[in-house]
């Protein structure tokens, strides 16, 4: 056994016990412990660790830990927007929201951001999917996203879809890359423009006197335009993301 000092910074502390937030403690541990298998046995999914400090040398979750060792925590910074853009991902990234994260799923969909969801997925079925499609997983699960094979994942503590999307806006930056009304919220598939001739025998007849304008998706088949629906749906989405970038397409029929 080795005993090392730890020190967990900022929202990390929700994780831990009580006796142990925000206060730095010291822990026995075996002797082929990383600092990631501690990490995670205090609570912590690896998933939301940003930067690791031990002895005041960067380091990683792989490290292996020797006697007196002092290790900091960090939670993963946020990307920081220059008036060249650096700072952000050359696309957005695309994010899987296991079962228990509908509302939420909708909200990324509705806002452009490609987001698998399935009401029914298994946690193994989670993580390779993720593995397969490079895709970052969204959880309120702590152990799902301990496993091993996940790279890339964010634990969502708010229990409301709207502040749920909130804290994947901020934790992911993603302000500036929403395109909102782009996808099917059924299908997560691009939607595309279409003629209202070819739609017009599924409209109802309120819409096909009021509205020019349409979108379908090429899978599921459901027609979208601007109606009290999109508007409402547009000054929600104008509350979670700063800045919404202006799309052309519509609304759910």
């Amino acid at each position: 056994m080795v005993t090392a000092t730890f020190e967990f910074q900022g929202y990390l502390n929700d994780f831990l016990d009580y006796p142990f937030r925000h206060r730095m403690f010291e822990s026995a541990c075996a002797e082929s412990a990383t600092t990631k298998h501690m990490i995670e046995a205090f609570g912590v999914p690896h998933t939301e660790v940003g930067r690791v400090v031990v002895n005041d040398e960067a380091s990683s979750l792989h490290h292996l830990l020797q006697e007196g060792d002092h290790v900091v925590i960090h939670p993963p910074g946020i990307p920081v927007q220059n008036e060249e853009g650096a700072g952000l991902p050359a696309a957005p990234p695309l994010f899987l929201a296991d079962a228990h994260l509908g509302g939420l799923a909708r909200l990324l969909r509705m806002a452009g951001f490609d987001t698998f969801y399935d009401n029914a997925i298994h946690d193994d079925d989670v993580v390779r999917i993720a593995a397969e499609q490079n895709r970052i997983i969204l959880s309120r699960d702590r152990e799902l996203l301990k496993r091993r094979m996940i790279v890339s994942g964010c634990y969502i503590r708010s229990l409301e879809p709207a502040s749920q999307m909130k804290e994947v806006v901020t934790r992911f930056s993603l302000a500036q890359h929403a395109r909102p009304f782009t996808l099917c919220l059924h299908c997560n598939r691009l939607l595309a423009s279409v003629d209202k001739a070819s739609v017009l025998e599924s409209l109802p007849p309120s819409v096909r006197n009021y509205h020019t304008e349409f979108s379908r998706c090429a899978c599921c088949k459901r027609v979208y335009w601007r109606g009290s629906h999109w508007q409402r749906m547009q000054a929600m989405l104008k509350e979670i993301v700063a800045d919404p970038a202006d799309s052309d397409t519509s609304e759910t029929h």
